[in-house]
């Protein structure tokens, strides 16, 4: 390896381990029950409120879920998703990863609420990361305790998001340094992949894969054909607002299925076929996919609680937003 290619793996290392000392020194603020004396039914009203949406709009499961990656992964999980853009700043909500994002709304509704109770106490980012859990388990997914006590970001950058969040067409290589600079490992990456067992995605996520996966009008290799087939009678090229399920006939349901399909080679993102590339992460897939997810639920739990706590802001950091679009 070259001087120069040897310099740049240390200081990435390096980086790594800062972030990762960041991350457990913020995380140490946060504390189950962290609310109890300060507003003691907040879990139990966004409880409540999550559970009058799911119960109409079960979809919305996935969304919610999205919501809490998407903050955590830019800036870490203090709300920064659900800044607007202002006059002088275009915020993360703009960025064309965050453009398909749904959930908000459910997010305001269940903050206004909350603050009827306690005003100014509870903070939108352990509402997003609550209704994130809660969402999944009523869809009969895992449940998991959920550390509270995140305080809001008065930060949100457009560009950010491109240089931070993990997308459909990142490549193994990228993953794994985007993962690893969160603090977190191969193994969650195949865990938290295991979320697209639930919702939707445009056809924009993976036309390429379909026609013109090099440049040349062709398709991806590591796609099962028979698959490519299926995904063609519903995405034409150039189709940008047609939905296709992530996880095909078991969308609205938590399970382990996903890790079948990605087996299958059937994974609808280059992300999804990606895990096939690295050899921890495969054995992962493989193991989840003859065995029924044996263990899934327990992992998928445990490495939320793990995302859950990247880049926290803790004690006197940030503030507790009134209106989670806006800073006070």
């Amino acid at each position: 390896m070259a001087t120069g290619q040897k310099l740049l793996s240390f200081l990435f290392l390096q980086l790594v381990l800062i972030l990762m000392v960041s991350n457990l020194s913020n995380a140490k603020g946060l504390s189950l029950g962290y609310y109890h004396k300060t507003c003691p039914n907040a879990e139990s009203i966004i409880w409540k409120a999550t559970h009058r949406v799911i119960s109409r709009a079960p979809t919305l499961a996935a969304p919610l879920l999205r919501l809490h990656f998407h903050d955590c992964f830019v800036r870490g999980c203090e709300g920064s998703v659900l800044l607007n853009s202002t006059k002088t700043n275009v915020a993360e909500r703009a960025a064309i990863p965050n453009l398909s994002l749904r959930g908000f709304n459910v997010i305001d509704g269940i903050k206004a609420e909350v603050e009827k109770e306690c005003p100014g106490v509870v903070s939108c980012a352990d509402i997003v990361a609550l209704a994130a859990r809660d969402s999944v388990s009523m869809i009969h997914g895992p449940y998991w305790e959920v550390p509270l006590g995140r305080r809001d970001g008065r930060v949100s950058i457009l560009n950010e998001v491109f240089a931070e969040l993990p997308g459909p067409f990142n490549n193994i290589t990228q993953l794994r340094q985007m993962f690893a600079v969160k603090g977190l490992n191969m193994k969650d990456l195949a865990v938290l992949s295991g979320g697209h067992t639930i919702g939707t995605s445009h056809c924009l996520g993976v036309n390429n894969r379909l026609y013109n996966f090099t440049g040349r009008g062709d398709t991806d290799p590591s796609m099962d054909p028979n698959y490519i087939v299926k995904l063609r009678q519903k995405c034409k090229p150039g189709d940008t607002t047609t939905l296709v399920e992530m996880d095909p006939g078991s969308f609205k349901t938590f399970d382990e299925s996903y890790f079948t399909l990605v087996a299958k080679r059937r994974g609808l993102f280059q992300s999804d076929a990606a895990l096939l590339n690295d050899p921890e992460t495969r054995a992962y897939v493989f193991h989840q996919a003859s065995t029924h997810g044996s263990t899934f639920a327990k992992d998928f739990a445990k490495s939320m609680v793990k995302m859950g706590q990247v880049g926290v802001l803790t004690g006197n950091q940030g503030e507790i937003r009134k209106h989670c679009a806006f800073v006070n």
